[in-house]
């Protein structure tokens, strides 16, 4: 499964399929943002062993963090490992809303 999706590709999924979406900035990060991408829940990426298996195994699930380095790579490869269709938006929040994607107060 490819480890990404592009802002673009993700606008066309919203309105086609169903899907989890995540915010898994790191807590010093969420906390100076005033804003998510609708749907989105927090999981703390410095606690995914607590959470990694609730996670659904039968759907895709998106997942972000400011701009789509580490933070993202590193849940998407706990996420894949324990058999979950996750993959990150490339660019992050930052890059979702480059390309145009809507975000909400949080």
């Amino acid at each position: 499964m490819d480890r990404t999706i592009s802002p673009n590709d993700l606008k066309k999924l919203r309105n086609s399929s169903p899907f989890a979406l995540l915010d898994v900035r790191r807590k010093t990060d969420l906390d100076a943002s005033k804003e998510k991408i609708l749907g989105a829940t927090w999981c703390d990426p410095d606690a995914i062993d607590e959470w990694a298996d609730k996670i659904p195994k039968n759907r895709d699930v998106v997942l972000y963090c400011v701009r789509g380095g580490s933070v993202s790579n590193a849940v998407v490869d706990v996420l894949q490992a324990v058999g979950v269709q996750a993959r990150f938006i490339e660019g992050g929040i930052e890059g979702w809303k480059a390309a145009g994607g809507d975000t909400v107060s949080k």
